[in-house]
């Protein structure tokens, strides 16, 4: 079962990312990315087993940003690829099929292609400008998604997708609405003042705005 709340991990050193994936698991996230850009699998590898040691204790899937030989070599559940970085079908090849894997997508192309090589879920966006990505893809905005989503129906492919991009707790409504499984957000949550609350909200929202849609 993909989660409705992915929380994406951000900071500026190893020991950053791991205070902010502890403090996201505090406040009861219970799907965590590890995202690590501009680093070495031998740099990641000692950050990925100590964020599994965290999302352990918290009973929490976890998510490798990118590397699959990590995922399995940390004993994450599951990895997460970029457009440019490697394709579904390749990371599946590695990981197997007992692990979770995720695909970034921008077009309805690319979403069924990830569909095609056997993605579990795929991270579609941006919604709206973020600093949190260096090479972002055209923003999409609502009406971007909800296109989207109607060629998914056309095509008859059924796949949880995943709102991301500079997405505020407002904006859940309205994805929900389009028929997005749910969201990632990182700023949101590591930037919160009052964690535990914000999380609780945002499941609130993902799930009320779930059950009232159907």
């Amino acid at each position: 079962m993909i989660n409705k709340l992915h929380y994406i991990s951000q900071g500026n050193s190893s020991t950053q990312h791991l205070e902010n994936i502890r403090a996201a698991c505090d406040a009861g996230c219970t799907w965590i990315q590890l995202r690590i850009k501009n680093s070495t699998p031998k740099d990641i590898l000692p950050i990925a087993t100590a964020a599994r040691k965290i999302t352990a204790d918290f009973n929490a899937t976890l998510i490798i940003n990118d590397y699959p030989e990590i995922a399995l070599q940390a004993g994450a559940d599951g990895v997460h690829v970029g457009l440019n970085d490697m394709s579904v079908a390749a990371a599946r090849a590695i990981v197997g099929k007992q692990l979770i894997v995720g695909g970034t997508s921008n077009l309805p192309e690319h979403i069924i292609q990830h569909y095609k090589d056997g993605a579990d879920y795929v991270g579609l966006g941006p919604y709206r400008f973020t600093t949190t990505k260096e090479k972002l893809s055209p923003i999409l905005g609502l009406e971007g998604y909800i296109r989207i989503m109607e060629v998914l129906h056309q095509q008859r492919i059924s796949i949880p997708v995943i709102a991301i991009g500079g997405i505020l707790a407002a904006d859940i409504t309205a994805l929900i609405a389009a028929e997005v499984h749910g969201i990632a957000v990182s700023g949101l949550i590591t930037g919160a003042t009052d964690k535990a609350n914000l999380v609780n909200h945002l499941y609130q929202s993902l799930n009320n705005d779930f059950v009232c849609s159907h």
